[in-house]
Order: structure tokens, then sequence, then C-alpha cells
């Protein structure tokens, strides 16, 4: 068992950690490009209702083993784009404070989830009913692990519209944060969940594939878009990713 968990977890983050140790990162929140992609179109441009979640990379020690999550909206007609975001400064909740498909920490973000039309229409006013009702949105309540922190809220508003049929990627650390002890149904409705605060869980699902989490680091295995997930690294998949990276033409 000690082999195992040392296979599955740690090896993986000492990796991804000495990959780290030579990459070219930003020195500092105040040095790192928080630009927009400019992928996504203007708002004016695209008459459809839509919603997309973003994953990208978050910086310093952190960048090692996390990324950092956030949701974006429009309504059909709509002339501007609506990001929610969660920070660990001032008041966590953030409307509107980067471009929406903005660089995190100079990374470029992944699609998690994109919905538009009809279907996306009918869902905004209950992300903005989850936003409006998130649990850890006062001054103090941030915190960085295991949660509640920016993973718990994007997290928090997925389980309040399962219909996405959505999951952050595995090294969305504070995803499977809970106040409380849980065991029932996942997020998105289609398998069963036992979770000790977001330090110690199981799930079995669909949507989310098999995952072990231990102490917010996620190891496991998905049948639907055939991949592993592995601590630090994420999701892998082995074929061609599902999830499109924002460098990429639109």
């Amino acid at each position: 068992m000690l082999l195992a968990l040392i296979t599955l977890f740690l090896l993986p983050v000492a990796a991804r950690a000495a990959y780290f140790a030579f990459e070219d990162r930003p020195s500092s929140f105040r040095t790192a490009d928080w630009s927009s992609t400019r992928t996504l179109p203007a708002a004016d441009a695209d008459r459809d209702a839509r919603i997309i979640v973003y994953s990208g990379r978050t910086g310093g020690l952190k960048g090692v083993v996390a990324v950092h999550s956030w949701i974006v909206f429009k309504r059909e007609n709509a002339t501007s784009w609506t990001r929610y975001d969660v920070v660990g400064w001032g008041n966590p909740v953030r409307r509107n404070g980067w471009p929406p498909d903005g660089r995190w920490y100079g990374t470029a973000p992944t699609i998690v989830a994109d919905v538009r039309g009809a279907e996306a229409d009918r869902l905004i006013p209950r992300i903005e009913a989850a936003v409006r009702d998130y649990p850890f949105s006062g001054y103090g309540d941030y915190r960085l692990w295991p949660g509640p922190n920016s993973n718990t809220f994007v997290a928090t508003v997925l389980r309040a519209i399962p219909e996405l049929q959505a999951t952050l990627p595995p090294n969305a650390i504070g995803r499977d944060f809970r106040p409380m002890p849980y065991a029932g149904w996942t997020d998105s409705g289609t398998g069963v969940e036992l979770n000790l605060w977001g330090l110690l869980g199981f799930k079995a699902g669909w949507v989310e594939g098999l995952e072990l989490n231990l102490l917010g680091l996620v190891a496991g295995l998905d049948v639907r878009q055939l991949s592993i997930k592995l601590p630090a690294f994420g999701q892998i998949p082995f074929s061609a990713p599902t999830a499109r990276n924002m460098a990429d033409p639109a």
C-alpha cells in the first residue's frame, strides 16, 4: 500500500516539481502576463448565449500542483462577457477582474466546459444564483488549502448545474472541499462519492471517472475521455485531448 501511495501521489508531484524548476515562469504577480489570449470573440460578434469554464496553471510554488479555475458566460445578444473568479485577498468573489479569456499567471487557459445556445441561456440564471448564494464569499473566508478557494467556488457552481456534465481537472486543488463529511451522488449525478472535507475521498462516476483523493491530490482513471489522472499533472489523455488550449486558433 505504501508503495502504491508513493507511486500514485509522490512520484508525479516530484516529477512535476523537477520540470517546474526549469520552466520560464513569472517571478511575481506583478510581472505575470494577464492579457487576453484573443481567442474568444467579442460578445456582440456572437449572438448565441454561451457558458465557458476555464482552468489555467496558477503561479508561485502552487503552480507545481494546482490550477486556478473561473467561469465566463453571456446571454443571447449580450454586448459583454461576464467573468467570475474567487481570489485570496479582499472580497473573494470577483466580477470581471480580468479578460474573460485572459492568461492566468502567464499561462493560456484550457476549456473545461463549453455550452452555447438555448441550453446556455436556460442555465445562466442558475449560475448567477449559485454565485449569489456561494457560502464562502465573505472577507477572510478564502483558504488556500484544502479550501474553500477558487476551485471550490467553480465546483460549487458546477454542482448547482449538473446538466453541464462537467468536472474540474484533478489538479484543481480545492474543488473537492466540503465543510462537512459527505456521502452521496457526485456533482454530475452520474456516480457516488465519499468525501472527508476534501482531504480524503473516493469517486466513481461516468463524468468523474474513478478518483482517489489524498490530502487534495487526486489520482484516477477517466474511461469516458480515455485518460489518466495524476497529481500535479492533471488529466493526461491517451489520445487527443477534448479540452482545447486557448492558445490554439478558435
